[in-house]
């Protein structure tokens, strides 16, 4: 017996729950690999194609017809062509009146056209039932069968019945449809597909420009002053030493960034006295990305446990090293344990390997596989209690490995302090604030107040003056 048999039997259609017939406007890459789908799925497939000869690539159980008699054989009907190619379909108004017409198509800009794909559609044929659907799932997703990532497809029309018919299609086919309404909101549908990344564009910018800046600041203390004022070369710091001062830095302003807009919203909220008043768009849009904030100050946290791994076999290292034993051995004199700095080495390390284990589970709850396994006070006992331990620890971290430097005069290069010291105006900024916003003068009105309560009520007079007419 064949071993492939089982996967055959697999993929054939079951002939006992046949399902309607369903057309295909189109013998492309997208339209092939949905009618293969769709056949697996049961349904008879019928292609409309201006040849009607059978192309070697068309599933071998559809039918290939022209597009007035395959639109004859079906009541929906798939539009896998692009917007360009529609006006076929003009003289074919009689017969598609009253069908459903799904509109699958993409655009190569973001609002390209006045209209969307699928009004344009409607407009052409005003006797058809338009719905917008399929345009977020690939066919090499459909082909390959991973469909994990594109599983949901949005679903608008004007006709009930028909949005309904293309929702039990898509479910039939092992995806999740979702319901986003009328046709207008197709152009938002038909946009979604082209955005690229569109909440991590802040968090990616706003890191490039703190690197910019981080790196020549750390430039001009490290590698120029030294080489101004002592001649000495230190460019090669470059490679390691630098990017291990930035990435850290980054890390810790980003998670404090993560819990600043959290901090605004509160002091807002408290100063209003209500929750229904919007926030300002930036602190918006701000809230909106705070997780991919988190991810990439992860990402940073991660290269700086990298980069100090590798720190015991770099040459400088190294030779810092032999060159003070050799100095001890030569002035014949050793130099004692310094408890004072041992606590501070082993402190500042063991808070940072704590904060950075945390810093990892916060970013392993913010997945979707995860947070959709996990109900709403455990995800937010995660990312807000755990999250402001987080930032605790890893700005004691940094407080702790700069010990008394702060005072030391050596550590003010052209009147520039140490990076480090920058990065903690933020973190130390938000901690603060945040102590202070759990005193109970502050935390219990604040409760209140994201429990509904109003400090005054917006329609408090008008209401109390209709239950007063009423009563009357």
């Amino acid at each position: 017996m064949n071993k492939n048999s089982s996967n055959i039997m697999a993929l054939a259609p079951n002939t006992s729950n046949k399902r309607e017939t369903v057309c295909i406007f189109g013998t492309g890459d997208f339209g092939r690999a949905l009618g293969h789908k769709m056949i697996q799925s049961g349904y008879s497939v019928v292609f409309g194609s201006r040849s009607t000869q059978t192309p070697r690539l068309i599933p071998k159980d559809a039918e290939v017809l022209s597009h007035t008699e395959a639109a004859q054989k079906a009541a929906i009907i798939i539009m896998a062509i692009q917007r360009q190619h529609y006006n076929f379909l003009t003289p074919l108004a009689e017969i598609l009146h009253g069908k459903v017409l799904v509109d699958v198509s993409n655009n190569l800009k973001i609002n390209q056209y006045p209209e969307s794909n699928a009004e344009y559609l409607a407009q052409l044929v005003p006797g058809a039932k338009v719905v917008k659907a399929f345009n977020t799932v690939s066919a090499w997703a459909l082909q390959s069968g991973t469909l994990d990532a594109s599983r949901q497809v949005f679903v608008c029309g004007d006709d009930t019945k028909a949005k309904q018919m293309v929702m039990d299609i898509v479910r039939a086919l092992g995806l999740t449809p979702l319901d986003k309404g009328s046709l207008l909101a197709a152009q938002e549908i038909e946009n979604y597909p082209l955005q690229l990344f569109p909440m991590w564009k802040f968090p990616i910018l706003l890191s490039l420009g703190l690197v910019t800046f981080f790196f020549f600041y750390c430039l001009i203390r490290d590698v120029i002053y030294p080489y101004v004022y002592e001649k000495k070369d230190f460019s090669f710091f470059i490679a390691i030493s630098i990017p291990n001062r930035i990435c850290p830095i980054l890390a810790l302003i980003l998670l404090a960034l993560v819990y600043l807009p959290g901090v605004l919203a509160a002091i807002i909220q408290l100063y209003r006295g209500t929750k229904y008043r919007r926030f300002p768009d930036w602190l918006d849009k701000w809230m909106l990305c705070r997780k991919q904030l988190g991810l990439v100050a992860l990402a940073f946290a991660s290269l700086h446990v990298l980069y100090t791994l590798v720190i015991p076999i770099r040459s400088f290292v190294r030779w810092k090293i032999s060159s003070r034993t050799i100095s001890q051995v030569l002035n014949n004199q050793t130099e004692p344990l310094n408890i004072t700095n041992a606590w501070l080495s082993d402190s500042y390390l063991s808070l940072g390997i704590l904060g950075f284990f945390l810093f990892v589970l916060l970013g392993i709850t913010s997945l979707p596989s995860v947070s959709n396994n996990v109900n709403w006070r455990e995800f937010r006992f995660v990312q807000s209690k755990l999250g402001y331990l987080t930032l605790i620890l890893c700005t004691a971290h940094t407080l702790v490995y700069g010990g008394n430097r702060f005072l030391s005069p050596s550590s003010y290069r052209w009147y520039l302090p140490n990076a480090y010291m920058l990065s903690l105006i933020v973190p130390c900024i938000v901690l603060v604030v945040k102590f202070v916003l759990i005193f109970p003068c502050l935390d219990k009105p604040l409760t209140q107040i994201r429990q509904g309560w109003e400090r005054k009520p917006q329609y408090s007079e008008q209401s109390n003056y209709i239950v007063n007419k009423s009563a009357v």
